[in-house]
């Protein structure tokens, strides 16, 4: 007799078993699935024309221009006073008129540097306004950038003409 009841007990413990009463997440497709993997498309802001952004690129850009201007002729200078220094000692009459040409030129890159400075904090303050760039000043900062990177390859260049100190 107890092994008919030890069956019983076992036929509605397995019996309990087997009704779940958990629910399962589907495994169908779900909805975002369908729609693939592909980057979503971006609409990207366009400025808008600012009248008084465009007069002070302009300055500026004339301001590039006097000072690629000034770096250029004094740059010939500093060619001449490097011709006239080659191989001079350090220290030498020469020598010294070669370096006082070169922080001429190192004035300029610094006046480059510091326009180069001045249109990023005009674009940081677009930016923190949430404005979109703003095509003609990137291209500014671009052409800075350049006149700067040009005016250091070439204080480098005549640099190592001349006997190190």
């Amino acid at each position: 007799m107890k092994a008919p009841a030890l069956l019983t007990l076992a036929a509605l413990t397995l019996a309990g078993c087997a009704r779940d009463t958990r629910a399962y997440p589907s495994l169908a497709p779900r909805a975002v699935e369908e729609k693939g993997f592909a980057e979503p498309k971006v609409q990207v802001a366009v400025a808008k024309p600012d009248p008084a952004l465009d007069a002070r690129i302009g300055a500026l850009r004339g301001t590039l221009s006097s000072l690629a201007r000034g770096f250029a002729e004094d740059a010939a200078k500093a060619d001449s006073a490097a011709d006239r220094a080659r191989g001079a000692a350090a220290g030498s009459d020469s020598w010294l008129d070669a370096q006082t040409a070169l922080a001429q030129l190192d004035d300029w890159r610094a006046q480059t540097s510091s326009l180069l400075t001045d249109v990023d904090l005009l674009a940081a303050e677009r930016c923190a306004q949430l404005s979109p760039p703003y095509p003609a000043l990137g291209s500014l900062r671009d052409a800075i950038a350049a006149e700067a990177d040009q005016q250091a390859q070439t204080i480098a260049r005549i640099q190592a003409r001349l006997a190190r100190a």
